[in-house]
């Protein structure tokens, strides 16, 4: 691997690192891993300090998988080396390195990193999740949902390639970060967004 390379995935990574829902917990009052689901992103940020923050949260988590490979693709990179970064950034917002490996579920990240690549694979996405989170009123579900329509729509649009391994990485690791609420849901447990508290 060239140095070039390994840098432009080392501070993609850095960026998707950052915990944006951890930052914005924290100037309205709350660690948001230490309430509700524990987790820093949007929907936990929206839940414990409202959706102001839970908007900006979702934003700026989109945006650490899109401004990697906007800056790569700007500075010349290849296709591959663009989408490198998206799934380098994805991962750090999962694995982040300054919170010692322990970060999001990657929905947000995710969005910006197919917002950058296939926009109608996300439309069908997006269109799936407000359906069934309309529906049942579970985000985890409508969340794995979208991530498994974004793989299917990108293969039926361009067939097995390195577009479709990264959406299949990003669909795997999302589903695998959500094994908590897919227990939750076979037991009943989940929280809806209908229920009332």
């Amino acid at each position: 691997m060239e140095i070039i390379t390994l840098i432009a995935l080392i501070l993609a990574y850095l960026v998707g690192s950052i915990p944006f829902g951890l930052v914005f917990g924290r100037l309205a009052g709350v660690d948001v891993r230490s309430a509700g689901s524990c987790n820093i992103g949007a929907t936990n940020v929206t839940r414990l300090v409202g959706k102001k923050f839970g908007i900006i949260t979702l934003i700026c988590d989109a945006s650490k998988g899109a401004v990697p490979m906007l800056v790569a693709q700007a500075l010349g990179a290849e296709l591959n080396l663009v989408m490198g970064c998206g799934a380098a950034a994805f991962t750090g917002h999962c694995f982040p390195i300054y919170l010692k490996f322990v970060g999001g579920k990657g929905v947000a990240t995710a969005l910006g990193v197919f917002l950058f690549l296939d926009r109608p694979a996300v439309i069908a996405g997006i269109t799936v999740f407000i359906l069934l989170v309309w529906l049942t009123g579970y985000v985890s579900l409508g969340s794995m949902a979208a991530t498994l329509v974004v793989s299917a729509m990108i293969w039926w649009l361009h067939g097995v390639g390195v577009l479709f391994y990264l959406a299949c990485f990003v669909t795997f690791l999302v589903i695998v970060k959500h094994h908590q609420n897919i227990g939750r849901l076979v037991r009943g447990e989940e929280k809806s967004m209908w229920r009332k508290k």
